[in-house]
């Protein structure tokens, strides 16, 4: 769960710090002479003001940039950083979440930092999400020489509408690249007095934390890299790769619902088969459904080719998203398109009530953002912007004749050929880390850092290990698998690297599969089973399964009624209103799923049975039920 976080905030001007050299000190105290405070929260946080650009004297423009700090618990080793994703997330946002899922040992031997990189979040908080909404809406096809044009036409306005939305100063907008903000945090490490940093970097936090180890070689004590990128990699090279990753992992997924009989049968005996004639069915025109409100409401919308492949790339990330997808896919082939839906709105930060754009201040991540630094960081072609364009359009030609699914994935950066910004005209040279022991972690199943960008990095360091998962997610610790967390804890705790240069560790394409509730409650055989179903359908249910744990949320149930749940002192509260998965088990009453992941619910039944009935499921899957039902006194458990 979640902490409650309270920010504290002040302001530092890096001018004239003393350095500190003694790695055994009171980082609370230091935290607050730099204008941090301790609070009762995981993180606490300090605000830097440092220079727009640190490479010219001249320029005396200056920005906030904010960072969080946990102090170790024990004996000090240094300090943890951690470049999460994107680029665009906010780092604050994971701190507590990722903290909570680390080893303790490694929280108490090294301070834990994360912030949120010169722009994002609490480091400026630009923002477009008016523009994006827009943008991953429209047609992403590109078969037809009108669709090209209307690709092209779509991202110029996309580039030029998110600047303005976003308040950008274009003078300024140079200067968010990933050389800029890297010295961001070597001024931080200056502040604090380390001399040597702990790096993580994950997805295009690698692409952060290889910079800065590039830049500042002897400030490094160890890198780890986690859905990696290869540097060395253009543009344009990446993108064939990446794209053909997409394809091949969207094919596993749909292979891997084959495979399973209650997949297979549930999306109309083959997966492949029914996402290919959906697919096609879109391509033709969109397809009208009826969305549940909460309040027993309906709201007549459209689903599109855009939407579809929207949630296909997006829930192709990790093991469980894959399994959502397969469900809402099956529901799609039962004549059901709501869980579709409800992953589309996820996938593209939208209110699922309201289909609008979520509150600025309640997201984690800025399309504005992505494209200013990843605009900044990677050239695209030569020429006019519309010269630009129409070469990655005849670059784009082979990519839409080999590769069956998601081709759009390549031109995800379209909008750079229109976006101000100052691109370098080369890739970096290789990382070698010379003196400094490296993890490179990666996953066979990653569609967005394909496996390969990890493998050639991998390659040329003077001192790396690689560790890779069979199928896996994208970004592989901090999952609870065992092999990876494991290998990293030790690397960084005792600065032990994995016993062979190459691991391999086990894993799968996709979560078991989790089946559908039944169209009507008349399918169960017992209350036992109806419930557990229910607790499936809550658990699954995409407001609920990416909740951010903070706000009270109210969504509509798919055979009617209402499910609202929030945080509360004991873990996340639950109330039922008529709610019913399966027609005919409507339940009204109150749940709570606790920290330990165990989860109780007592309901009063009505419908075509009716009862009141206790429920609990704990963290190991155990279930049982007691009380009335039928006008029967019942008590049922899982091993029963």
């Amino acid at each position: 769960m979640r902490a409650f976080r309270v920010y504290f905030l002040a302001t530092l001007v890096l001018l004239g710090i003393p350095v500190l050299v003694n790695a055994q000190r009171d980082m609370t105290a230091i935290l607050a002479g730099l204008g941090g405070y301790a609070c009762l929260t995981v993180i606490s946080h300090v605000t830097l003001t440092v220079p727009l650009n640190h490479f010219s004297a001249d320029d005396t423009r200056r920005i906030d940039v904010v960072f969080g700090v946990l102090p170790a618990t024990g004996e000090r080793k240094g300090m943890f950083v951690t470049a999460v994703g994107g680029p665009g997330y906010f780092g604050l946002s994971y701190a507590d979440s990722y903290t909570a899922a680390f080893d303790p040992a490694i929280t108490e031997h090294f301070d834990i930092v994360f912030f949120d990189q010169r722009g994002e979040g609490l480091s400026g908080n630009f923002q477009c999400q008016n523009a994006a909404t827009v943008y991953y809406s429209s047609d992403t096809g590109a078969e037809t020489p009108e669709q090209e044009q209307a690709l092209i036409s779509n991202a110029r306005t996309f580039a030029n509408v998110c600047v303005e939305e976003a308040g950008f100063d274009i003078s300024a907008l140079p200067y968010y690249s990933t050389v800029q903000s890297i010295e961001d945090l070597d001024l931080f490490r200056k502040a604090i007095g380390d001399d040597k940093l702990w790096l993580y970097g994950e997805s295009y936090g690698t692409q952060y934390v290889q910079t800065y180890t590039a830049a500042h070689p002897d400030h490094v004590a160890a890198l780890i890299t986690d859905g990696t990128v290869d540097l060395n990699t253009s543009a344009l090279d990446y993108y064939v790769e990446q794209t053909q990753a997409f394809n091949d992992v969207l094919a596993q997924t749909l292979q891997a619902c084959n495979q399973d009989a209650i997949c297979a049968a549930q999306t109309a005996g083959d997966a492949q088969a029914f996402y290919d004639d959906l697919a096609a069915e879109l391509s033709s025109s969109p397809q009208a459904f009826d969305f549940p409100l909460p309040g027993n409401r309906h709201d007549s919308r459209q689903f599109t080719l855009a939407d579809l492949e929207t949630v296909a790339a997006g829930q192709l990330y990790s093991e469980d998203g894959r399994m959502i997808f397969q469900r809402a896919l099956a529901a799609a082939a039962n004549g059901d398109l709501v869980p579709l839906a409800r992953l589309a709105y996820y996938n593209l930060g939208l209110d699922p009530e309201t289909t609008q754009p979520i509150p600025a201040g309640d997201v984690t991540y800025s399309d504005a953002m992505y494209y200013a630094i990843e605009c900044n960081d990677y050239d695209f072609f030569s020429g006019t912007p519309e010269a630009k364009a129409e070469a990655f359009m005849r670059a784009g030609d082979n990519v839409e004749a080999t590769v069956p699914y998601l081709s759009s994935v390549f031109y995800g950066d379209l909008p750079c050929v229109f976006w101000p910004g100052k691109p370098p005209t080369e890739r970096p040279k290789s990382l070698v880390a010379e003196g400094i022991p490296t993890l490179v972690l990666g996953a066979t199943a990653d569609p967005a850092t394909p496996v390969d960008n990890g493998k050639r990095v991998f390659s040329r360091l003077a001192d790396g290990y690689l560790v890779t998962t069979q199928g896996g997610a994208h970004v592989i610790f901090g999952r609870g698998d065992a092999c990876p967390d494991e290998l990293v804890t030790a690397f960084l705790v005792e600065g032990t690297p994995p016993d062979k240069r190459e691991t391999m560790c086990n894993g799968v394409v996709a979560s078991d599969y989790v089946s559908l509730a039944p169209s009507d409650s008349q399918a169960f055989d017992s209350p036992l089973l109806a419930l557990d179903s229910a607790y499936d359908e809550i658990y699954y249910l995409p407001e609920y399964y990416y909740w951010d744990y903070d706000t009270l949320t109210l969504t509509a149930c798919s055979q009617g009624g209402t499910l609202a749940f929030a945080p509360s002192a004991q873990g996340t509260q639950f109330h039922l209103s008529a709610c019913a998965f399966s027609a005919g088990f409507a339940m009204t009453g109150t749940g709570l799923l606790d920290a330990d992941g165990n989860f109780s619910l007592d309901v009063r039944i009505d419908g075509q049975r009716a009862g009141q009935l206790s429920y609990s499921q704990d963290s190991e899957g155990f279930s049982s039920v007691s009380g009335e039902f039928d006008s029967n006194t019942i008590a049922l458990s899982s091993d029963s």
